[in-house]
C-alpha cells in the first residue's frame, strides 16, 4: 500500500446524504421537487399536492420494489436513473422501520420463547431493556444504506420536535429531528449535512449555522455555518426555490 506524503485536494463538495427537518408546511418537500432528476419516495402523500417526480410507498415491500426497480433500471442501461432520492419522511420511515425491525429480529434464536417455542409477534419497542431499539435503529439504517447506494445524492426529509442542548454553558431548547431514542443523533452523524427548514413570511430559510451540542452542522464548504434563503413566493404564491445553492455544480 502506497502512503500518502501530501495533502490530497477534496474528492467530495455537495452533501452525499443531506437531513433537511422543520416543522409541517414550511416548504421542505416543495425545496426537494424542485431539484432536476430528484426521485421523491412519499411516504405521507405530501407531494401529490406539487408538480414532482414521485412514487407512493407504504410498507418495507414498497420500498424493496422501488429499489429492485432501480437497480433494474441500472443492469437495463448501465447507470442509475436517478441522480437525487428523497425520502419523505424520516418520522414515516420510522414506522416502516418498525415492521421491519420485527422481522429482524424474528430471525434471532432470542425471538423464540424457550417454554412454548413461539416467536415472538408483539410490538418490536416492548422487548426488555430497550433492547426493541437496537433492531429499531439496524432496520432504519439498512433501508436508508439500500437508497444510499442507488444514487449519487440521497435527500432525507425529518419532522421536528423540541429538545433542550447546552449552548455556551446554558441550557436552552432547539428544534430537533423527530426521531425515537438515539436514532436522531445517529442520523445527524451520519448526515454530510442537516439544515432547520423554516419560514418567514413568504421567504424559507435553511440554517446550517448551530454550534455546540446542535445537530445543525455541515461538511461541505459551501454550507457550513450558512444560513440560506432558499425560496420565495411571489404575491401571487407562485414559489422560486433556489436549489443550487443546495448542490453547487460539479
Amino acid at each position: 500500500m502506497l502512503l500518502p506524503i501530501e495533502k490530497v485536494p477534496a474528492k467530495v463538495g455537495n452533501p452525499r446524504y443531506l437531513v433537511l427537518y422543520g416543522k409541517p408546511k414550511t416548504g421542505k418537500t416543495t425545496i426537494v421537487a424542485a431539484i432536476p432528476n430528484n426521485l421523491i419516495i412519499d411516504l405521507e402523500g405530501g407531494s401529490e399536492f406539487m408538480d414532482s417526480l414521485a412514487v407512493q410507498a407504504r410498507t418495507i415491500q414498497d420500498l424493496s420494489a422501488i429499489a429492485k426497480a432501480i437497480r433494474d433500471k441500472f443492469t437495463e442501461t448501465g447507470k442509475f436513473p436517478y441522480e437525487y432520492i428523497t425520502i419523505d419522511s424520516a418520522t414515516a420511515l420510522e414506522d416502516i422501520a418498525k415492521q421491519y425491525a420485527l422481522t429482524l429480529y424474528q430471525a434471532t434464536p432470542m425471538a423464540k420463547d424457550k417454554i412454548t417455542g413461539k416467536i415472538y409477534n408483539d410490538d418490536i419497542l416492548k422487548l426488555p431493556q430497550g433492547g426493541g431499539y437496537y433492531y429499531l435503529r439496524e432496520a432504519f439504517e439498512k433501508i436508508v444504506s439500500m437508497f444510499r447506494v442507488l444514487c449519487k445524492n440521497l435527500i432525507l426529509i425529518c419532522h421536528c420536535k423540541e429538545a433542550l442542548i447546552n449552548k455556551d454553558g446554558r441550557e436552552m431548547s432547539e428544534m430537533t429531528v423527530d426521531l425515537s431514542g438515539k436514532l436522531a443523533r445517529i442520523v445527524a452523524a451520519n448526515s454530510d449535512a442537516i439544515g432547520l427548514v423554516y419560514r418567514v413570511g413568504k421567504k424559507t430559510f435553511i440554517n446550517f449555522n448551530g454550534g455546540s451540542d446542535s445537530i445543525v452542522e455541515a461538511r461541505a464548504p459551501h454550507l457550513r455555518g450558512q444560513e440560506i434563503l432558499i425560496s420565495e413566493a411571489d404575491d401571487e404564491n407562485n414559489v422560486t426555490v433556489n436549489w443550487e445553492k443546495l448542490y453547487l455544480p460539479e
